[in-house]
């Protein structure tokens, strides 16, 4: 009997992994397309309109044509290292979605089922650690291709990602003062259950961690480890066909993650605003409500999405310098006062 409910639970958390996995996959996808006609929105041309209907089978003919194009791997390379680069930017970009939960719990053939692959007490700290390694995928990518423009370009890469994630790890000090726990799902049903978003609380630790999400995801302004004008491609410069394309594609699910890891520590998660959830459960349904809350959760990923977007086509590139100065110099010093201010208003309300 146990075996059987053993087996059961595998099952349903295999199923999970598959439909988040395939999901955010199709989602990073269509990522790309959106993009390109964001750009032609604000650029005042019609962006990608030929392949299928307004254009909407341009990424299947993007990846169709990574898959074609011919496979060089460098005869001076490391050759192993320079297979698992991009396969270890594509494995950390996808590992981070174990943690985030889609939903509260639904009711299929009997069966509770929670939308959240893993609800570790850690979860906070489980996502910096597997964000931490995808700097050795743009470092071993970039040193494997013995190519110099590479190497240089992944330490800058590298160096611009490790400082960044101080800044971004110090912000959310301040909201893990405040919430008490390092679980993505308490977190959530605290602003559920309180009605107000962390964001409230804490606009500048969520300014701070917004920007620091632009650095970590090598988006414009901060897209230095890809500055052709500079470096001629990049870390990736060597690669092509599918390897490129892991490169290219881990860029977008890392900013849909980075998206959904916003929406859930800051907004609420799948709390549905200005909505009272218990009342509608009663009227509808519990399993209407998370799948509300689930859609909910996924349009404030498509707004964080949009804005990633939108800033890239807007604010030029920084130079280096600027990059680390504000990094080091104004970040840093914004997110450890804001942490004493949050630690000293904490004490003085628990007086």
């Amino acid at each position: 009997m146990m075996l059987a409910v053993d087996f059961a639970l595998m099952l349903e958390k295999f199923l999970l992994i598959v439909v988040i996995i395939m999901g955010s996959l199709v989602i990073a996808m269509y990522a790309t397309y959106a993009e390109r006609k964001v750009a032609g929105i604000l650029q005042d041309r019609r962006g990608p309109n030929r392949a299928g209907p307004f254009g909407l089978l341009q990424p299947v003919a993007d990846g169709v044509k990574l898959f074609m194009k011919e496979e060089i791997i460098p005869l001076t390379s490391s050759k192993w290292l320079f297979i698992l680069g991009p396969c270890l930017a594509m494995v950390t970009a996808m590992m981070t979605s174990a943690v985030i939960p889609w939903g509260s719990k639904i009711e299929i053939a009997g069966r509770t089922v929670d939308l959240q692959i893993a609800d570790i007490n850690i979860g906070v700290l489980y996502i910096f650690g597997v964000v931490s390694m995808g700097v050795y995928g743009i470092m071993i990518g970039g040193w494997a291709s013995n190519n110099k423009f590479s190497l240089i370009a992944a330490v800058r890469g590298a160096s611009q990602i490790i400082s960044y994630e101080l800044a971004m790890g110090l912000s959310l000090i301040a909201l893990l003062m405040l919430t008490g726990s390092l679980s993505m799902k308490t977190i959530v049903e605290q602003q559920v259950s309180s009605g107000i978003w962390n964001v409230l609380l804490q606009p500048l630790g969520f300014l701070i961690f917004l920007i620091c999400a632009f650095a970590e995801c090598n988006r414009t302004p901060f897209d230095l480890p890809e500055a052709e004008n500079e470096l001629n491609f990049g870390y990736h410069q060597e690669y092509s066909s599918m390897k490129l394309g892991f490169y290219l594609f881990a860029e977008y699910i890392n900013m849909f993650i980075s998206s959904a890891v916003m929406a859930t520590l800051y907004f609420g998660g799948y709390d549905i605003p200005f909505v009272n959830e218990a009342n509608l459960a009663q009227s509808w349904g519990e399993n209407l409500v998370t799948v509300l809350g689930s859609v909910t959760l996924l349009l404030k990923v498509a707004f964080f999405l949009f804005f990633f977007m939108w800033v890239r086509w807007t604010i030029p590139r920084f130079r280096y310098d600027q990059l680390m100065d504000l990094g080091w110099k104004k970040l840093i010093p914004l997110a450890l006062a804001n942490m004493l201010i949050t630690g000293a208003v904490i004490l003085w309300l628990n007086k």
